[in-house]
């Protein structure tokens, strides 16, 4: 093992407090899905009536904002996201591990970035009073909500990161 002791436990905590931010997440975008659907159902049933509901593109659009960008998390500690593994599972697994490491250390640069930006621009927002047509909501919570979720998936990244490292550096 590379890390002493004390350093393991300590990723093994920070690994503890992205997976429990991402299944907190997860949760937020699972209630977005369903508030999507609620809406839309109750939109199109009204529209029979005439009666439609102001604003349900706009909160359709926003819980889908939140839906996506919240599930990132999620998706990164359950492994979901598209990768190419059909020629890397043909090497060494230390070569695997390096593998691993260099594109940990990339997910991590793009989602600090992305996360550093949202918060530009909600700031940006913020201060520009910027807000939605209908419903005059504000943008920015919203574009804060993405760069926390790219956060956390630095955050899970980050676990994997060590994880390949440890399989790096083993004997």
């Amino acid at each position: 093992m590379w890390l002493p002791r004390h350093k393991m436990f300590t990723m093994l905590s920070f690994e503890k407090i992205g997976k429990d931010l991402a299944r907190l997440l997860f949760m937020i975008a699972s209630v977005a899905i369903i508030g999507m659907m609620l809406l839309t159902t109750a939109d199109v049933i009204l529209r029979y009536f005439r009666m439609p509901i102001p604003g349900t593109y706009e909160l359709v659009s926003f819980f889908g904002a939140v839906a996506v960008s919240f599930a990132m998390a999620h998706t990164s500690v359950q492994k979901g996201h598209v990768a190419v593994s059909l020629v890397v599972r043909l090497l060494p697994k230390k070569f695997q591990a390096v593998i691993g490491v260099c594109t940990s250390i990339f997910g991590i640069i793009f989602f600090a970035l992305i996360s550093w930006q949202s918060i530009i621009y909600g700031n940006n927002l913020r201060s520009t009073g910027e807000v939605s047509l209908t419903l005059e909501l504000p943008f920015y919570p919203f574009v804060y909500g993405v760069g926390l979720s790219a956060a956390a998936v630095c955050l899970i990244l980050s676990a994997n990161l060590s994880r390949h490292m440890t399989k790096v550096f083993e004997k």
